[in-house]
């Protein structure tokens, strides 16, 4: 038996993904731009599925712009909005939990001359609304939430931004990565006053290489790349049609929020499972995504413990894969000690996932627990 449990890092193709980059193989591989038939065929492929996503999110084809990824998204989405809005201030907010493709943006844009507010988190992960209270001014023009922690789980407080930004009477941009949270729970940014959004394909049983950004009408965040009027003028380039069609493909199966009491319930008894271990520790808290079990095996660290579970057919991870190889800056931000950090392992579902994987699971790490010996 296998259990792939790593699916926040990526999920496997569906089939209906499958068969539309099979399209995309056969019938679409023209340039879109191109004035012909391959042209069009292509072209109309590329609406298709933009079509998909934007109806996945409950937006208009037009507020999306494809791009490589969730990381490239995210890069634009920040660069883009601060470049736009300099004139109006110089306060940038964004918190201590993002992905790196934020994170890192927000610290580029510090030796940029912005001033960057980073906000503090509780032990879960979760952003206080007290904190962007206070970090929020009159001369904000951009702030960056993401809506679940891609380590942690923790559901941040997006729905409070907004109100505060109008309260405060700043003229920022909000920025959510939803790349965690896109097809397992309603995620719908036209309504929820969000600005500028980011999706991945490949997190919904797409294929990687392809992502979305959601601009807001009336939003110009400043393009970051040039060579080219693809893809609104935004994100020039010859769009990549097979990974485009992939997305697209997964998108049109997508119903947002539907696994959500079954995931929740298998999550629920997983994690009463694992209450009865000695010598496992949960790291995320009891309202995080059911789709995230961040736990610790103290003493035990989590290579050992990772590669002992892989060698089963349990595949798990040591937290984000774009972290690979340094302790995570998501658990030091929660403020969980180093001993727990360097024995995290992340336990990530899909609506796929059985619970016949997360009882071969917790099998595995009990006998982990017993055959691993304990370092301290």
């Amino acid at each position: 038996m296998q259990a792939y449990l790593d699916n926040s890092a990526t999920t496997p193709l569906c089939d209906t993904a499958k068969q539309w980059v099979l399209t995309a193989m056969e019938s679409g591989w023209g340039n879109p731009s191109s004035l012909h038939e391959l042209g069009f065929a292509a072209e109309k492929l590329r609406e298709k599925a933009r079509q998909a996503v934007a109806g996945a999110l409950r937006c208009s084809p037009k507020c999306l712009t494809f791009t490589s990824g969730g990381t490239e998204a995210n890069n634009l989405a920040v660069f883009g909005a601060a470049a736009a809005g300099r004139r109006k201030g110089n306060r940038v907010v964004v918190s201590a939990v993002e992905h790196p493709s934020v994170l890192q943006a927000y610290k580029r844009l510090g030796e940029q001359g912005f001033e960057v507010v980073v906000l503090p988190v509780d032990r879960f992960g979760t952003v206080p609304v007290s904190a962007l209270e206070d970090a929020i001014n009159e001369k904000t023009i951009l702030v960056s939430l993401m809506y679940i922690n891609n380590e942690l789980g923790s559901v941040e407080p997006v729905d409070a931004v907004p109100a505060i930004l109008k309260r405060k009477g700043a003229p920022a941009l909000f920025h959510v990565d939803a790349v965690q949270a896109f097809g397992k729970i309603p995620v719908f940014p036209e309504k929820s006053g969000v600005d500028l959004l980011t999706v991945s394909a490949h997190k919904i049983h797409g294929p990687k290489g392809a992502g979305a950004l959601f601009v807001r009408r009336g939003v110009h965040p400043v393009p970051q790349a040039v060579g080219g009027e693809q893809e609104n003028r935004l994100r020039p380039g010859t769009e990549p049609m097979v990974a485009i069609a992939g997305f697209g493909g997964a998108a049109s199966v997508l119903e947002p929020g539907k696994h959500l009491p079954r995931i929740t319930a298998l999550r629920d008894a997983f994690v009463q499972k694992l209450k009865t271990l000695d010598g496992v520790v949960l790291n995320s808290g009891d309202d995080a995504s059911p789709y995230i079990v961040n736990l610790s095996l103290p003493g035990r660290p989590s290579e050992v413990v990772l590669n002992f579970l892989s060698d089963l057919g349990i595949y798990v991870s040591a937290g984000s894969a774009c972290a690979k190889g340094h302790r995570s800056p998501v658990l030091a931000a929660a403020g969980i000690e180093p001993e727990r950090q360097s024995s995290a392992l992340r336990v990530s579902l899909s609506d796929r996932t059985t619970e016949e994987e997360l009882n071969f699971c917790f099998d595995g790490l009990q006998e982990a627990l017993r055959v691993i010996r304990n370092k301290l």
